[in-house]
């Protein structure tokens, strides 16, 4: 494309942007199915929200003697998934849908589970395997969405890069726990 062309594409731009300005972000050159991205992304509110709510409990319910740094691990992982929440809360709306926060049919939009974990050991794995969940899961989308819409593919890589911190964080909280382990709860 020369410089001519672009000019030339500017203008077209320029006119295309005039013509649906109720759409707001969402412009004709979008390519994504938006009815598609909102469900999915309504699916990633739900698992976030999840992985909140089973982290807050955990923070509160940790006891023992590593229970001090895996709290405070738990903690943070809380506040960062609720950011999380929060973002894909935001794109939603801009892409003219509804997030949807409805605890009713939770559990069933969310790809990880809530399983409470009876002690401080299982507490961790619960969340390490939610983490890898959540990894592939948001893998997944990234893919869907590739090139079509890139602000939430640039997005949901953000969040993904967080959630692998997160497995990490897990993974080695489980090994100083349990020395023998390789993060699966299992000896080696």
């Amino acid at each position: 494309m020369s410089k001519g062309d672009f000019v030339n594409n500017l203008q077209e731009i320029r006119k295309r942007a005039r013509e649906h300005m109720q759409e707001g972000a969402v412009t004709t050159g979008y390519r994504a199915n938006r009815e598609v991205v909102i469900k999915i992304l309504n699916e990633a509110l739900a698992t976030e929200l999840v992985c909140v709510l089973r982290y807050k409990r955990h923070f509160f319910m940790a006891q023992g003697i590593d229970a001090a740094n895996a709290s405070q691990e738990f903690s943070q992982h809380a506040a960062e998934e609720q950011g999380h929440a929060d973002q894909i809360a935001l794109r939603i709306t801009q892409l003219g849908g509804e997030p949807n926060f409805s605890p009713v049919g939770m559990l069933d939009r969310s790809h990880s589970e809530y399983v409470p974990g009876n002690g401080l050991s299982e507490m961790i794995q619960e969340d390490l395997v939610a983490e890898r969940i959540a990894i592939d899961s948001y893998s997944e989308m990234i893919r869907y969405v590739g090139e079509d819409d890139v602000t939430t593919r640039v997005m949901l890589e953000g969040i993904l890069a967080v959630e692998e911190e997160h497995a990490n964080d897990m993974a080695n909280l489980l090994k100083k726990m349990n020395p023998g382990t390789k993060g699966n709860g299992t000896a080696h």
